[in-house]
């Protein structure tokens, strides 16, 4: 028969795995994005290496929930604990593809004159990478509170997209032979704010998790952007 402990034992090491796999997702953005500010393109082929093992540990934490649901049926919170942890490691590995895509658009930028001073997207950056920290650190320590601070600072970095936009436009406008890097700089904003829109989320997972709230605003907000669009 299988002991309390045991079954604590179990969630414990699906949590150390999942944390494993969230510090390289956190590696692979801080690589993309530093491939592109110090025009490191050596740098951003790391970031390449990193897709393969994410996508690894989530097939590998994936099974571990299931078994745990199917062979161990929890219930309350440890069932919130896994159920949530299936959402978290997807929206991890979405987290890795945009880091991935930054690095290709930083490869193509670096071979190019830059086109302007990186100011506002390091700084969505900054905010991005706070929140993948911060709501990694939620979900260890089961802190709600933390997790909705990071919800908050999801518009941060959807102003700061907003304004990396407007000003790409201007320059395109200006001066056509622009186009190509700008495009490739609009691109890795948009990855910066999908980054904070998959930590809004597991934020939302983790107020889930510790308060049995579900909390939808943020995606429903998201969806009336997207059909404004």
């Amino acid at each position: 028969m299988v002991t309390e402990t045991h079954f604590q034992k179990e969630l414990e090491e699906l949590k150390e795995n999942l944390l494993k796999m969230a510090a390289m997702v956190e590696e692979a953005i801080r690589d993309a994005v530093k491939s592109l500010v110090k025009r490191d393109s050596d740098l951003a082929q790391k970031t390449f290496e990193f897709e393969d093992r994410i996508n690894k540990m989530e097939i590998v934490i994936d099974d571990m929930c299931l078994k745990l649901l199917a062979l161990r049926q929890p219930m309350a919170v440890d069932l919130r604990f896994i159920t949530s942890a299936m959402k978290i490691i997807t929206d991890l590995e979405r987290m890795g593809d945009q880091a991935v895509n930054i690095a290709e658009r930083a490869i193509s930028l670096n071979q190019e004159p830059q086109l302007k001073p990186y100011i506002d997207i390091p700084r969505m950056a900054e905010i991005a990478q706070s929140m993948v920290k911060d709501v990694l650190d939620a979900f260890v320590n089961r802190d709600s509170k933390l997790a909705r601070s990071v919800c908050e600072r999801d518009d941060l970095v959807d102003g700061l997209n907003d304004q990396v936009v407007r000003e790409l436009l201007t320059y395109m406008m200006s001066d056509p032979k622009t186009i190509p890097r700008a495009v490739h700089l609009i691109i890795v904003a948009r990855c910066l704010e999908r980054i904070a829109d998959h930590a809004t989320n597991i934020a939302e997972d983790v107020i889930f998790m510790v308060d049995a709230l579900v909390i939808k605003h943020h995606a429903d907000k998201k969806a009336e952007e997207e059909e404004e669009r």
